[in-house]
This record gives C-alpha cells, sequence and structure tokens, in this order.
C-alpha cells in the first residue's frame, strides 16, 4: 500500500478484535518507526511500554484505564504507553557530538570547537528549560506518527488516548522521575471497517494554511487535490449509510458497557 493511500485511511480505529492477538514483530517495527524520527540535538527522548492486555499485571490494566472511551483499553491486545524521558537531555552533548562525527552539523574547519566552546556551553547554561513541554512534546509526535503510519501499512488499527491519570501509571509502570506520559496508543486489528463510518470533518484548508503572512490563504491547487484523489488520500465523508448499523452490532458483539460516548 503507498504511503498516500496510507495516509489516507489513518483514523483512529477504535473497535478491535480482542480475540486476535497482535505479533510482537509489528509493534517492534512500529517501535522501530518511532526511534527513526527526528528530535531536537538528537536527543531521543521519546519513549514506550508496551502493555499485553493478556500477560501484564492486571493492575497494569486498571492503571491504563481511561474514563472517556476507556473500553477501548479493556478490549484493545495491545496498549502503548508513549513517553518523555527528559534525563534523555542530560546527554545532549554526547548526541552532538555524535551528529559531528556524522557528517550532519556544522560546516567549516572549527566546526569542533564551535560545538565544544560555544554549542554545547550554550546549552548546557539552559538545560532546565529543554526539558520542559514544548518542542520535545512535538518531536515525540513526529515519532508516535510514524509508529502509527506503520501500523496501517501492516493492517493494524490505533487509536491516541488522552488520560488525566498520568502518575498513576507512571508509577505503576515504575517510570523514573522526569519521565511525563505523553498518551496511551491502542494496537490491534480493526473489527470495523477500515473507513470507520468515512472521512472525518475536518476544517477548511484556507482557513488553517497562510502564505507569507497570517490571513493569506496559502494557495490550493485543483491539480494536487485531483492528484491525491486518484491515489487514495480522500474518501468518502461520513457518516457512510450504513455506519450506525454498524455500531449496533460492534457494540453487541464486543459486549461495549453502557450507551452513548462512554
Amino acid at each position: 500500500m503507498e504511503l498516500r493511500e496510507v495516509m489516507g485511511r489513518r483514523r483512529s480505529i477504535r473497535f478491535m478484535r480482542p480475540y486476535q492477538p497482535v505479533e510482537p514483530e509489528k509493534i517492534q517495527l512500529m517501535l522501530e518507526a518511532a526511534r527513526r524520527a527526528s528530535h531536537w540535538g538528537n536527543v531521543g527522548g521519546l519513549r514506550a511500554i508496551v502493555v499485553y492486555r493478556d500477560s501484564a499485571p492486571q493492575e497494569t490494566i486498571d492503571a491504563l484505564f481511561a474514563p472517556i472511551a476507556g473500553y477501548q483499553i479493556r478490549r484493545a491486545p495491545v496498549t502503548i504507553v508513549w513517553f518523555f524521558d527528559a534525563n534523555a537531555v542530560d546527554e545532549q552533548s554526547d548526541r552532538l557530538r555524535e551528529l559531528l562525527a556524522a557528517g550532519a552539523l556544522g560546516v567549516g574547519d572549527n566546526k569542533k570547537s564551535d560545538l565544544e566552546d560555544k554549542i554545547i556551553p550554550f546549552f548546557d547554561g539552559i538545560r532546565d528549560m529543554l526539558k520542559g513541554a514544548g518542542i520535545n512534546e512535538v518531536d515525540c509526535g513526529q515519532g508516535i506518527a510514524q509508529a502509527t503510519l506503520m501500523a496501517y501499512e501492516q493492517g493494524l488499527g490505533t487509536c491516541c488516548l488522552g488520560t488525566a491519570d498520568t502518575e498513576e501509571i507512571r508509577e505503576q509502570l515504575g517510570l523514573p522521575d522526569g519521565c511525563r506520559v505523553l498518551l496511551l496508543q491502542t494496537v490491534g486489528y480493526p473489527a470495523e471497517s477500515w473507513e470507520a463510518g468515512g472521512q472525518r470533518p475536518r476544517q477548511p484548508f484556507e482557513d488553517l494554511f497562510h502564505l507569507n503572512e497570517y490571513g493569506n490563504p496559502f494557495p490550493r491547487s485543483d491539480e494536487v487535490i485531483t492528484e491525491l484523489t486518484e491515489d487514495g488520500f480522500f474518501t468518502r465523508p461520513g457518516p457512510l449509510p450504513w455506519r450506525e448499523a454498524e455500531l449496533e452490532f460492534l457494540k453487541d458483539a464486543l459486549d461495549v458497557p453502557g450507551s452513548g460516548l462512554i
């Protein structure tokens, strides 16, 4: 499946087959993709703990439970706990030296001395700030996105979930101080159709992207839209006519508790 088609199909899959395990090799491919993502200064602070529902302690599963759509965690064969390890910033100097040695940092004859005498001391002076929220979450998001695309390429479905119980999760999983939980990602084979009701609503392109200054929309080419449509990037908008019947079937088949959104 081509990348554009994968991206076109990529959407949250909330209903997964609880009876079909996910091969460790496929999870590894997701983690390999996340590991290759870019991170400022080559710090690589994105980390993950993979929790298999059938082998993890029950108290671990209970700690992952989310009050909103928690049934997804109960049913999904795998939940990946993505977190950022701020302690990785303490090793930034070595990561920069690795970049220099790989030919990926600096130009000219003085690049080594500039790194040691200027760049590293500068970053050491703002180390605490560099451990904070902001660009770290952006770079970690790139890694999670790459893992998600890898999952879809392999026929898996995923859904990223937020949780307010990050401290409980951190303690239950034994994460060191300085680590902060980013999100939970359920992984499994889809029980619902890949369309999952159709393309989600999105805000107009012209309202989101600007050229040179705010309020000047970036020009949107009809030729590009045609090309993406032919590649399967765009799919039918929801709701599809049979979606409600599918949801009713899944509710009974998967024994989803309650009704409504929770």
